[in-house]
């Protein structure tokens, strides 16, 4: 489901981030984001210099995504 305030549409994004200031370099936090939102959510992650990466799911999910552990997301 997206990531987007109030939106309950099916996620088809994943925005890989993390804030170096709390992060090490490696490690990816996630928020999913539906086509009416990623450029919104990426736009609001880029601009605090926390977004790294906007994969599709389907790919993220089959690849397990860059620097993905379980305990992220």
């Amino acid at each position: 489901m997206c990531s987007a305030k109030g939106c309950r549409a099916p996620a088809v994004w994943v925005l890989a981030w993390n804030n170096p200031k709390l992060h090490t370099p490696e490690r990816r936090k996630t928020w999913l984001a539906c086509d009416e939102h990623r450029e919104h959510l990426s736009s609001f992650l880029d601009m605090r210099g926390f977004l790294k990466d906007v994969v599709r799911l389907t790919e993220w999910e089959e690849g397990g995504g860059p620097g993905r552990s379980a305990a992220d997301g």
